[in-house]
């Protein structure tokens, strides 16, 4: 939660966002209300589906292949449809994030979404506990230089922190 409510602190009205999918993003969507002119893209049913009712904001939903675990969509035609957007901001969830090999996830299809997520917005932002830091998912998403900012926990390792300062990233303490 502590998490979500710092990410909410990057948020401005009239900006477009892409939400991926995961538990921190769900509970970062619960926690988006009263912005006016946001535009939210969602490879998450569960955020969507928080979201849509909302005032002031206009709800995408990425179609395709609904993974049952996370309810979320994966595929093709989600990831045909993110090129036709340019978002400014991109909110990602992780399985891993690996000092050598990068940001991971357990499922091919959503890394592949990931990283068309990646393309179709100017700021990436991780939201993850700090669990994460140190382990590998299955598939790569993309390497550490393409992350902008990781909103995290206060158990990140110290040297962990720093290397991913000195990587360009910038590290927020929920």
């Amino acid at each position: 939660r502590r998490i979500a409510l710092k990410a909410m602190d990057l948020l401005q009205n009239r900006q477009s966002i892409i939400l991926a999918s995961g538990t921190t993003i769900n509970e970062f969507a619960r926690r988006i209300q009263g912005f006016k002119g946001l535009t939210v893209l969602c490879a998450s049913i569960s955020a969507a589906r928080e979201l849509v009712l909302r005032e002031g904001m206009e709800v995408w939903q990425l179609g395709g292949m609904v993974r049952k675990n996370s309810a979320s969509v994966i595929g093709p035609f989600s990831e045909r449809m993110l090129e036709h957007f340019s978002c400014n901001k991109l909110f990602l969830g992780a399985d891993g994030i690996d000092p050598e090999f990068g940001l991971t996830t357990t499922n091919a299809l959503e890394a592949n979404l990931n990283r068309k997520m990646i393309g179709a917005a100017q700021k990436v932002i991780v939201l993850t506990d700090s669990s994460k830091f140190g382990r590998r998912g299955l598939s790569l998403i993309c390497q550490l230089e393409d992350i902008d900012q990781i909103i995290t926990d206060s158990g990140i390792n110290k040297s962990m922190k720093q290397h991913l300062e000195e990587k360009g990233i910038e590290i927020i303490i929920a």
